[in-house]
This record gives structure tokens, sequence and C-alpha cells, in this order.
């Protein structure tokens, strides 16, 4: 009998199997499709790809400034696919040697709970004193605008086209819409976003959905928000991409016989990870929460911890979200309207990347560090970034907040120059009004 019985080998199944090899435990880890789930297959890698292809692209377009002539520049599609394609295969392998040296069985099948300390995959019984189900999710599909794989595609389907399509209609102006738009955009096709709440980035910050709505009709991007994508005529474009969010998987085999519950959000569990049964575990995409990559890795790993005797609780208050669009987008933390919400008396730390040397080099001066803090403590609440390499230096905030810095520790910490990181203790030194001049 197996110490853990993992179902799902996508990030948090993966990064909890891993774990429980370093506590010493005896675990197997069960895959119905591919090693590395969504992040691998269909979302954090190959987007991720394409977004550096088209950044280069754009900046061979634009490089003059540099003191680089490039004539004639064209887009190989099918060379980015390859590109896309083999990064993903040779990390998928690369996870499959961690496993295997690592010493964990890698079952390959669908698994069906007989019960809460049995599986079946395919004929073969797995006998487990925990299960952890990581079986991830899928993207949302809208009753009246069905995925066709033709015209009609998600945000999986996407990764697969064969051409750059000429006119793309993305329906949904959250992070997986804004993403793919930046991209198409970049690549010169013609997009439209259609975004049926008041901004696109609706769960941002309000100053950096702005930044970025700019950005983007910078690159021709159309945005149309307040509407309604039934009020489009969908037949003008060659693809319509939608992009209206993910729902978690929750359809194993005997999951409802065996009595786990659920909800419309996903499979439920407690702050340790834990579903109503208690060997049974749920992490990552299919409990709904997050739905980020890093996220369900944390939500694998504290799992284990917790199986194995101790009792942590789950803690989101430093998870970064990242962006990846031309500028890029990072936050972490208590936004304004939240802090406010609880009542906080806070303060504001901003500087401005015009202020910035290394983003002059760069070329890439458009956007802020903006950070927030208690004003009376002085401790990092949160902060947000818009600009050059924003998803890099969130990493700085999202310590502070998780070990519960103040201002000063930043303040009084030796950032390099020229870097862009410096531009992190600049925000907080401007509360003192000791930074150089910020720039509107």
């Amino acid at each position: 009998m197996h110490d853990i019985c993992i179902i799902g080998a996508g990030w948090a199944g993966f990064s909890a199997a891993i774990k429980a090899k370093q506590l010493g435990l005896s675990v197997c880890l069960v895959e119905q499709k591919k090693i590395g789930g969504t992040c691998l297959n269909q979302g954090c890698i190959p987007t991720k790809v394409l977004v550096q292809s088209s950044r280069i692209f754009s900046h061979i377009k634009d490089n003059s400034v540099f003191g680089v002539e490039v004539k004639g520049a064209e887009v190989n599609f099918d060379k980015i696919q390859q590109r896309k394609s083999a990064i993903v295969d040779k990390m998928a392998k690369g996870m499959e040697f961690q496993l295997s040296t690592k010493g964990v069985e890698l079952i390959k099948g669908e698994a069906k709970f007989v019960n809460a300390d049995e599986i079946l995959v395919d004929s073969r019984s797995i006998k487990a004193k925990n299960v952890i189900i990581a079986i991830g999710s899928r993207p949302i599909e809208l009753p009246f605008l069905k995925f066709n794989q033709k015209n009609i595609i998600s945000s999986d389907d996407i990764l697969d086209l064969k051409f750059i399509p000429e006119s793309l209609l993305i329906v949904g102006g959250g992070v997986i819409g804004c993403e793919f738009a930046n991209i198409f955009a970049s690549l010169s096709a013609k997009v439209t976003i259609v975004e049926i709440l008041e901004h696109i980035l609706p769960n941002e910050d309000k100053d950096i959905a702005k930044k970025l709505e700019v950005a983007l009709k910078r690159k021709s991007v159309k945005i149309l928000t307040k509407t309604d994508v039934k009020t489009v005529a969908l037949d003008k474009f060659e693809k319509v991409l939608v992009c209206v969010g993910r729902v978690a998987n929750k359809e194993i085999e005997g999951l409802e016989k065996i009595g786990v519950k659920t909800d419309k959000k996903g499979i439920l569990v407690n702050e340790f990870m834990q579903t109503n049964i208690d060997n049974l575990y749920a992490v990552g995409d299919c409990i709904g929460g997050h739905q980020l990559a890093h996220v369900a890795a944390y939500e694998g790993e504290l799992a284990v911890e917790n199986i194995s005797g101790k009792k942590i609780p789950v803690d989101y208050s430093a998870v970064p979200n990242c962006i990846f669009t031309d500028p890029e987008i990072s936050s972490v933390g208590l936004t304004e309207e939240a802090a406010g919400a609880k009542g906080i008396q806070y303060q504001i730390g901003k500087f401005d990347f015009l202020a910035s040397g290394m983003a002059h080099i760069l070329d890439e001066t458009d956007g802020f560090i903006k950070v927030l803090f208690d004003g009376n403590s002085k401790e990092i609440l949160g902060a947000a970034i818009v600009g050059p390499k924003a998803t890099e230096l969130i990493a700085v905030f999202s310590l502070a907040i998780k070990s519960k810095l103040k201002i000063s520790q930043i303040n009084d910490t030796i950032f390099a120059h020229p870097t862009l990181s410096e531009a992190i203790r600049e925000a907080t030194k401007s509360i003192y009004s000791t930074s150089h001049k910020e720039y509107e």
C-alpha cells in the first residue's frame, strides 16, 4: 500500500509527488493524458513561447531607436509552433526524468474510485493510505458559443493554430484574453476584445488596467467594454476566441459515491487542503480558487506536509499575479480597494519607470511601481507593477509580504545600479520624498 496516491500529473500533482519522496513517503502518480497538465501543455509554457516570439518581432520592427536597422522581417508561424512544441516536449521529458530519479511511479490511465483508499486505473487496483486529487480545470464554454475547433475556439485550441488569423475576436478581457490579444496583435492580426464589464482586467488595479488598455490600443487592438458579445457580428471575424475563465474538473468516477463534497466552484477542501473525507485531499485548479500553476504547486506540497503529520493552514496572502503582456503586469497582496474595505489606514509609495536609467536603456519607460503599506506599522501590504520585467520584480514584494517586512527594511537594502530592481527601493523611498523626481 502506498502512503499517497496522486491523481493528476500537472504542476500540483508533480510538486506533491516530489515533496512526498523528499519526506520519505511512498507515492504513485496517475495521469490520464499528458504529464505537466494545463501549465505545460495548454497554459503557462506554450503561451509564453508565443509571447517571446511576438515580443521579439515587435522589437525588430521598432528597433531603429537602438541604431539597428532590420528590413523585411517576417513571421514564420510554423517555426514558432515548432519551437513551442519542442520546449513542451523537452520539459515533459525533464519532469518524467525527475520522477524516475526520485523513485516516483508514474502510472498512465484513467483513475476511478473504488473506495476512499482504493483506486482503479484501467484494470489495476492501487491502494493508498491517502489520496491527493489534482485533476485541473478546462476552459468555460458559453452555451451560445460552443467550441467547434474551427472558427469558435478555446484558449487550448488557439495554441494549435497553423496560421495567424487575419482577424480575431476575443470574448473576455481578463488575463488570458489580454495575453492573447497582445500576442496576435504583435504578430499583425487585427484583434478586437469584447468585455461585458466596465474595463479590461476587472480584477486588477484600475490604474494598471488603464495602462494596458492604452498599450493595446497602440497595437491597434479594438476594445469594446460594457458590451455583450451577442451584439457583435461574429461572421466578420476569421476566428472567435472565447476566454471567459476556466471551470474546475471534478468528474472522477466514484468520487460522488464515496461522499466527497463539491460545489459549483470545485472540490471542497478545508485550510489543510483536506476534503470532508479524512484521507482525501484536493489541490490546484480542481478546487477553484486562484487557478495559478504556482499556487497549485504550493497547495500540492502543503497537502503532503499535512499528510506527513503537520497541520499547516494554507496562506494566500502573498500570491503573485502575473500578466505577460507589453508592458508586463504583476501584483501581490492587498489592493487599495481591499485595504479600504478592511478599514486599514494605508499609504502609497510610487515610482515611475520614466525616471529609471535602465528603463531608458531598454526603451521601456511606460509604467510604474506602486507599493501599499500600513500607515501605522509601515508593514508592506501589497504592490502592483506595470512595466519592464514586472513579472520578475514582483517576487521581492511577495517575499516582503510573506516575511511581514516594513518599508524601512527595503529602504535599508542596497540595490544594484543601473537595474530595474532599484525602482523597488525608489517606490518605497517616495513616501519620505527622498526618491528621484516622479514623473506623471
